[in-house]
């Protein structure tokens, strides 16, 4: 992710507990001062029923082998200023903060309210609100997922899950201009795709929920995965956004979350059963490889081209974030929310090569999420969840230890280590841990 601010932000303090562990890195391979690392706890402000906590550290904690101590992070609470924009623009509160992404420079962050259904973006340097949308409400309900702003920053595409609607957010970050396209919206639970099937269908794609709209190729194509089972890729800029590609649940299964480009090729995931649906197994973990150039030719295309199946397993797993480690994106990182390992892969031919345990001495539960990279490649970043799971099934997405993971790569990058835990914790009034990381992206300074 290019980036343009060479400014250095300073962070102050955060109420969090903190494992100090003996990471150590090489002098040469030391993590970068010059960035940070935001990481929501996605459960409610204190005292609130709405909000949520962005926690952010600077990227000068992690140099010299040091995981931070509770003094190492600024707080975004976003039950405070946040809130109140949001209740200005659309007249309700932001509700459970399930992912943050940035726009390509790094200076506006994009946080999407899974519950509320609200996109609210935020300056980053500032860390303040800018402008706070929420998607359109529809017969099956109102939700934005994931929020992905795309490279030349001209759009934000919004995953409306439960309203099974695919929503963009025309845009200019340097204008602070935001506009929400209703007529560019496309309705996943009566459309028809390009070949005259029904996009959503019993028999071909059940549960038309998009999850996580992939951004790839520059932004000209979003690969949508679907909570019941199938895909769709979709050009999002004409108006109405365009079918491009459409993908049955027996060629890509459910509820699919990571999604990766890297060397001419989209890696993607499917996850564990997000509900009561018999054709899915109430686990999850497949990764998937497409060939971006075969995108494109020839019009619309059905199952065509066809994924490379890297890897499957069975029993007890729950595929979910991805992350790219080694020279050039040399191995995948597959994070296995249930089983609490990470699989890695050689991206040169798909080779699985290691599987890395998070459990262990610091954690017994480690249920990891979302993860990033610091940009010198020395380290992993991973939301890891809470005992109250606020998203997600319980079954897969329960953990011992909420709070920000650590992982210091070796070998190149296929090999790595859980060397510390930043806790996290937000007790409420009867007692329970309700702290649940999620949402977690590494943002460049310059």
């Amino acid at each position: 992710m290019k980036t343009r601010s060479c400014a250095r932000r300073r962070a102050g303090r955060v109420v969090a507990l903190a494992v100090i562990l003996g990471l150590r890195t090489s002098g040469a391979a030391a993590a970068s001062p010059d960035y940070e690392v935001w990481v929501i706890d996605q459960s409610d402000s204190r005292g609130l029923d709405h909000g949520g906590t962005v926690y952010l550290f600077p990227g000068e904690q992690f140099a010299d082998g040091r995981v931070p101590g509770p003094d190492a992070a600024a707080t975004i609470d976003l039950g405070g200023a946040s809130a109140a924009l949001c209740r200005e623009r659309t007249g309700a509160n932001p509700v459970r903060p399930h992912m943050v992404l940035f726009d390509a420079a790094g200076d506006y962050a994009v946080i999407a309210f899974v519950a509320s259904g609200h996109v609210l973006v935020l300056d980053a340097a500032a860390r303040a609100p800018v402008d706070c949308i929420r998607t359109t409400q529809s017969p099956t309900g109102r939700q934005a997922h994931a929020a992905f702003p795309s490279p030349d920053g001209s759009y934000i595409l919004v995953a409306n899950q439960n309203g099974k609607r695919l929503e963009r957010i025309d845009s200019d970050f340097k204008q602070r201009r935001f506009t929400h396209k209703p007529e560019a919206t496309l309705d996943l639970a009566s459309c028809t795709t390009p070949s005259g099937r029904a996009c959503q269908d019993p028999a071909l794609r059940p549960d038309n929920a998009p999850i996580c709209p992939v951004l790839v190729r520059d932004g000209d194509l979003a690969f949508v995965t679907l909570r019941g089972g199938g895909m769709l890729v979709v050009d999002p800029r004409p108006t109405p956004m365009r079918i491009v590609a459409e993908y049955d649940m027996h060629n890509v299964h459910g509820n699919g979350c990571g999604g990766l480009q890297t060397r001419g090729r989209v890696y993607l995931n499917s996850g564990g059963r997000p509900g009561p649906m018999e054709h899915l197994h109430l686990y999850g973990f497949d990764v998937y490889r497409f060939a971006l150039e075969a995108f494109g030719r020839g019009g619309p295309t059905v199952n065509a081209p066809a994924p490379k199946v890297v890897y499957q397993v069975d029993g007890a797993h729950d595929s979910h974030g991805m992350a790219l480690t080694g020279r050039r994106g040399r191995y995948l990182w597959v994070f296995d929310r249930h089983a609490d390992t990470v699989e890695i892969f050689a991206t040169a031919d798909d080779r699985h090569v290691a599987t890395l345990p998070l459990n262990g001495r610091l954690t017994g539960n480690a249920a990891p999420d979302i993860s990033d990279v610091a940009p010198a490649g020395d380290l992993v970043f991973v939301a890891l969840r809470g005992p109250t799971p606020l998203s997600g099934d319980p079954h897969n997405a329960r953990g011992d230890t909420p709070g920000l993971g650590v992982i210091r790569v070796s070998d190149g990058g296929r090999g790595g280590e859980l060397a510390g835990i930043v806790r996290f914790s937000n007790v409420g009034a009867d007692g329970v841990e309700r702290a649940d990381p999620h949402g977690l992206r590494v943002r460049r300074l310059h």
